[in-house]
């Protein structure tokens, strides 16, 4: 048995983290829409017809519950009045209190992790500066769940000592949504306008293909020769269908979230390696929902059908096996993370090694879990289940940030020579 150090820190839902949203927005419900909608005019109309005084007034009473829960709230309304005007055609409105209370109309606060915060996956933080020798500082992304159980993507900060202790940097205070900046048929731009730190940021379904939810990305630090960027699988939930979709950024201050395309896109939990390999492009997928498959591409949004890398096998994972975030290279080859299935449902982590030149050869694999939810915790929203959407490694040690019963997130470390010695 490979000895699993859990670490006493645990992340839960905190129904208190809220951000500003335009409302009313898909996914749930019958959404006003302002071209359309006489509701909408008619708001603007009773705006527009109260004096200077009752404009004020009432925002002054809007701001004074917001204000101080929300950076820079009245320029969101302003911004939120501009889109209104422009999809009703409006002329400007001259006050801008009321520009400001007619955006408040077509607002609401979102509580976008009080259900639950699961399934992270971590890679090191694009700034390496002030640390002390051996520090390592990385950036985790999260999926939170709330009201209408509508995914979105999210992040927290740390540090990890050169023998792998864990120091959580505290959130800030505000929590901000990144803004569409441009959409187009296979891409959407966001741009993250705080100038907090990043775990402000929240990213939230923009398309139909996403109205449900966000899931579960599996972030990479990607190399391409000299070029160095971020990216992650997410699954884009609609509320019926399941397509795999990629978010790519330079500095987690703009993103770009990607469409793709071919049969492998079509299911969940794919994961990229963290280069090419053989100058292509190289994905580990579920594309049976039972079996890892190793799928090749020139082209990093399009995927077709891949080859069979390997299936359950042990009692630990007979109903099903994939993959636990992004292949990490070691010099002994590809420490893929894994997830299996077993009885009763039970959801347990273990790993594989892949070949360094052909990761198509699996040589070895953990006949037992690394770790399960008997020795983590099971209870929660959906009990029984360890899973991680990615891990680093940090010296001698494998980081492994886990979700818990899709509730709350604990973290382990584990001596890589010793992980890669149980393996067969």
């Amino acid at each position: 048995m490979v000895c699993v150090n859990l670490l006493p820190q645990r992340l839960h839902p905190n129904a208190e983290r809220v951000v500003v949203r335009a409302y009313p927005l898909p996914p749930k419900g019958r959404a006003i829409d302002p071209s359309v909608d006489a509701r909408a005019r008619r708001i603007v109309e009773t705006v527009r017809n109260m004096d200077n005084r009752t404009i004020q007034a009432e925002l002054s009473f809007v701001l004074s519950d917001f204000e101080t829960r929300h950076r820079k709230v009245r320029e969101y309304f302003e911004a939120r009045y501009d889109s209104i005007a422009r999809d009703l055609g409006l002329t400007a409105a001259t006050r801008e209190a009321e520009r400001a209370l007619i955006g408040a109309y077509f607002c609401h606060e979102y509580s976008y992790q009080a259900a639950a915060l699961m399934n992270p996956s971590v890679v090191p933080h694009p700034d390496q500066t002030g640390l002390k020798p051996g520090e390592l500082r990385f950036l985790m992304s999260l999926r939170a769940v709330g009201e209408g159980h509508i995914s979105s993507i999210t992040f927290r900060e740390g540090v990890l000592s050169a023998d792998c202790d864990m120091q959580l940097v505290e959130p800030s205070e505000f929590a901000v949504a990144a803004r569409p900046h441009e959409i187009t048929e296979d891409r959407i731009s966001l741009i993250r306008e705080s100038d907090g730190p990043m775990n402000e940021t929240v990213l939230f379904p923009v398309t139909q293909a996403q109205r449900g939810g966000l899931e579960d990305l599996r972030l990479v630090q990607f190399r391409d020769g000299e070029n160095q960027f971020y990216c992650g699988t997410y699954t884009a939930w609609s509320g019926h269908d399941i397509a795999s979709e990629l978010m790519v950024t330079q500095d987690f201050h703009q993103f770009e979230l990607r469409r793709m395309s071919g049969p492998a896109s079509r299911d969940k939990g794919m994961a990229l390696f963290p280069r090419r390999i053989g100058g292509q492009y190289v994905m580990i997928g579920r594309q049976d929902r039972e079996n890892i498959f190793l799928i090749r591409s020139d082209d990093l949004t399009h995927w077709g059908e891949g080859e069979k890398l390997a299936g359950p096998r042990y009692p630990w994972e007979l109903i099903q096996i994939g993959n636990c975030g992004a292949p990490i290279e070691l010099e002994q080859g590809w420490l893929l993370l894994t997830h299996g299935v077993g009885a009763m449902r039970k959801y347990c982590i273990g790993a594989m090694l892949l070949d360094r030149q052909d990761p198509s050869r699996v040589l070895g694999r953990s006949q037992v879990p690394l770790l399960s939810p008997s020795d983590a915790g099971r209870e929660g929203y959906v009990p029984n289940v360890v899973y991680t959407c990615g891990a680093l490694v940090h010296g001698e040690y494998l980081f492994v940030p886990f979700g818990i019963a899709d509730s709350s997130i604990g973290f382990a470390t584990i001596r890589v020579d010793d992980l890669l010695a149980s393996l067969v």
